[in-house]
């Protein structure tokens, strides 16, 4: 499959919230940087991530765009209440080995009515 096509498999099963289906598309060691916190290393510490997300917040992914380069997709996204952002997904194997995601954590919270964690603010 080509990077693409992950990517738009990663989207039906983040809409779907499948943290299991999610956490399958990832390779056992792939590294997933939000630039809201440190990287997380391995496809358990991924599935943690959507666990708790996915707990805490209804969450839809709505692509505007999805750019292609070899091994690296790019997907240009916006949610229902307004939030926007990107990622970067490196695809090798048919799995993601690196994702690198860019959107306002704040406004995440604002938006979805989560009060902002103590320690969110203290790094």
């Amino acid at each position: 499959m080509t990077p693409a096509e992950i990517v738009k498999k990663w989207v039906d099963r983040f809409n779907a919230a499948d943290v299991e289906g999610l956490a399958a598309l990832y390779a056992v060691e792939a590294v997933n940087y939000q630039v809201v916190a440190e990287p997380l290393k391995g496809r358990e510490e991924i599935k943690k991530l959507f666990e708790v997300e996915f707990g805490r917040a209804k969450m839809v992914c709505m692509p505007e765009m999805i750019h292609e380069a070899g091994d690296w997709a790019i997907l240009e996204w916006r949610d229902p209440l307004g939030l926007r952002g990107c990622g970067f997904f490196q695809v090798k194997n048919d799995l993601i080995v690196f994702q690198r995601g860019y959107f306002d954590q704040l406004t995440f919270f604002r938006l979805q009515g989560i009060e902002v964690p103590p320690t969110y603010l203290d790094a």
